[in-house]
């Protein structure tokens, strides 16, 4: 499990209105709308929140953009928080769908329980926000993507191959046609990252169940009176406020664990240590002591550990050294390259 918490993100400072952001939850809705009958209304994905489905956009935008009393133009409206289980994850799934809808209710009451406030004297409930969910199915190769990113030698070359083909069209070069055509239909098969015997390029439809939700939340609660930041820097701490001790902060780290808890409950999932958010975090901080877990596994459970790291992309040397020691230290170093890879496979995110 991969989840983040990201602040509106306009600029230096926040637009007024969610209405962009709601628009860009859509595109998988027009997309399915522009494709041919079949395709059909009955794989529109609408918005939901804790208690209501097929909710509207419109009713997004409307309830997000009243909710922001009193908030400074440098202060965001409202969070995204973005969820992308894993393959493995997604399996224990009946309805995709509906076992999304149902994890995202619950991990939302996971979410208010990680606010170190209180209201009116008493703690955050989950009637005390205002948030909307989006399922989608569908992802796309980004530029960022390592895919992309080892394919773009080959496709820099790929593309100044075509510009020469218009060229000798036009005749501003002598050439072969043929021989330059037949030069980049090699370099489109020698590129490292295919999918179904095609360059993987930006834009490209992820191939696989690519299930996953998005959810935005008011800054403001429910009343638009409180502030609830889970950007804030506090994790949990009280102030001293006007003579009043006041709760402030919010919990990422008991958020993210809560998060993994749930799932596992609701779902009856055996998580192996390597999805594990604290294996997670044990491997950026102490990749020795990550290791010597790993390599102290029983058969089983390792086995299964390093086929996960295996398919995530993380370089692992042939043969498992006895040393606890000597695998941290030999591997290390190759593994920081992964890191980004890691995190974000198989895990909550930190």
């Amino acid at each position: 499990m991969y989840i983040t918490i990201t602040p509106q993100k306009l600029g230096a400072s926040y637009s007024k209105s969610s209405a962009d952001f709601v628009d860009y939850l859509e595109k998988e809705n027009q997309a399915l709308e522009g494709e041919l009958p079949s395709g059909g209304a009955e794989n529109i994905e609408h918005f939901f929140n804790q208690y209501e489905d097929e909710i509207s956009a419109e009713e997004v935008v409307r309830k997000i953009d009243g909710n922001t009393a009193k908030l400074e133009k440098t202060e965001p409206r409202f969070y995204s928080i973005t969820v992308n289980p894993s393959k493995y994850e997604l399996k224990r799934f009946q309805n995709h769908s509906e076992d999304l809808k149902k994890y995202t209710r619950e991990l939302m009451k996971d979410y208010v329980k990680s606010f170190n406030r209180e209201i009116n004297g008493r703690p955050v409930s989950i009637d005390d926000i205002k948030y909307y969910a989006k399922i989608e199915h569908r992802r796309a190769f980004k530029g960022t993507d390592k895919q992309v990113k080892e394919n773009q030698p080959f496709a820099t070359k790929i593309l100044q191959l075509k510009t020469n083909i218009r060229k000798v069209q036009r005749g501003e070069i002598t050439g072969s046609i043929e021989n330059i055509q037949r030069e980049i239909n090699q370099l489109e098969r020698q590129a490292p990252h295919q999918q179904n015997g095609q360059r993987i390029v930006q834009g490209m439809q992820k191939d696989g169940n690519q299930s996953h939700i998005h959810i935005i939340v008011s800054r403001k609660d429910a009343s638009n009176r409180f502030s609830l930041s889970p950007g804030s820097k506090y994790r949990a701490s009280q102030v001293e406020l006007n003579g009043k001790t006041i709760k402030r902060g919010f919990d990422r780290d008991q958020f993210f664990k809560n998060a993994e808890k749930t799932f596992d409950k609701t779902f009856g999932y055996h998580r192996n240590f390597v999805e594990t958010y604290k294996a997670r975090k044990q491997f950026i901080k102490n990749p020795k002591t990550y290791f010597a877990s790993l390599t102290g596994l029983p058969a089983s459970e390792k086995a299964i550990a390093f086929k996960i790291l295996k398919e995530t992309g993380i370089p692992l040397v042939p043969s498992i050294p006895v040393s606890q020691t000597q695998l941290a230290l030999k591997l290390f170093h190759k593994l920081r390259k992964g890191i980004d890879i890691a995190v974000k496979s198989s895990s909550i995110g930190i």
